[in-house]
Formats: C-alpha cells, sequence, structure tokens
C-alpha cells in the first residue's frame, strides 16, 4: 500500500535520489505505476538503465512492484511523497541546490500559466530560490521532531504551511520583493 508521506532520514538512502536518473524515475512514477517501457519512453533513457536504476531504488523501498501488464512488471512508488531530513553532505548539498532550482522555475512557469505577469524572471527564480532554501533550512529542526509521526500528504501540507507561517516575519523584506516582480 502507497503512504502518502515517508520521512527520509538515511543519508545513504538520500544520496541514492541524488543521481538524476533515480530521480526522473520516481517522478515519472508520480502519476501512478509504469512499466519499465513506460518509464524508458518518458526520461528517454534505455532499458538496461532503466532496469539497473528501478532495482537500486527497489532495495531502498522508493519503489515497489505493484502488479503486471502483460509480461511486464508495474513499479509503483511506495509513498506519494518523500521528505528528506538528514544533515547535508557534498553530493547531497549539489542535489538539493539543483532541486530548489528546477522547483522555483516551475514555480515560476506556474504562476505565468495562471496568467500572473512576471517582470523579471530570472530575479524571482533567484529569489524563489533563496526562500525556498531559508524555509528548508529552518525547517530541519521541526522535521526532525516529527520524522517519526504517520501522517497523510494534505496534513504535512498543512504542517509546512504553519512552519512557514512562523517564519513569516522573517521574510517580509523577501515577500516585497517578490510582490515587485509579480503583477498580481
Amino acid at each position: 500500500m502507497v503512504k502518502d508521506v515517508v520521512i527520509v532520514t538515511d543519508p545513504e538512502k538520500v544520496k541514492i535520489l541524488t543521481e538524476r536518473t533515480r530521480f526522473e524515475i520516481l517522478q515519472a512514477l508520480r502519476n501512478g505505476p509504469k512499466t519499465v517501457n513506460d518509464i524508458m519512453l518518458m526520461i528517454g533513457r534505455n532499458r538496461t538503465t532503466v532496469y539497473r536504476h528501478l532495482k537500486t531504488l527497489e532495495r531502498a523501498g522508493f519503489v515497489e512492484v505493484v502488479g503486471c501488464e502483460g509480461n511486464e512488471k508495474l513499479y509503483g512508488r511506495t509513498a506519494r511523497l518523500f521528505l528528506i531530513r538528514v544533515e547535508p553532505d557534498e553530493s547531497i548539498e549539489r542535489f538539493r541546490k539543483e532541486y530548489m532550482s528546477i522547483e522555483a522555475k516551475k514555480l515560476v512557469d506556474i504562476l505565468k500559466k495562471a496568467g500572473f505577469s512576471v517582470k523579471d524572471e530570472e530575479e524571482l527564480k533567484r529569489l524563489l530560490e533563496s526562500v525556498l532554501d531559508e524555509i528548508e533550512i529552518n525547517a530541519q529542526p521541526f522535521i526532525r521532531r516529527v520524522s517519526n509521526v504517520e501522517m497523510t500528504e494534505v496534513e504535512l501540507f498543512h504542517l509546512l504551511n504553519v512552519l512557514v507561517f512562523l517564519q513569516s516575519c522573517e521574510f517580509c523584506e523577501k515577500a516585497k520583493k517578490m510582490k515587485e516582480l509579480i503583477e498580481f
């Protein structure tokens, strides 16, 4: 059964996610189980590469076989959301920074698709990266305390919103700058 949230605290398991292909496989499985062939087509890697990385993700507990489609196994995520909480080392920090950059770009794109006018996309992206980075760093002690608590994705979302609210005074200047970059 797929859990809503799994908090990953083992540094070795986090390092498994720092490899781009494995991360892309987990992203491909976000919308449901897929065969090796489906994943291969989605991420543009060959069958052997996808299978090898799936097996690594399976051994680490991030994916599992959930059924069959014809002669092929269907792989699915073991959780809808993986929340990472470890002390960073160089490879994890590099992955985290790259991930923050990708997510900041996605947020800029979402704002534009929603009809918001963005004055300076690069500046907004940098500001979003900075805010996301600060929120994540400030959230670590909080996440450490709740890492063994079973919760749904929605409960985690609300919990993180409360955490951001508690930090909101610290972000006033950045919020003002962000409002200058986005026309509401």
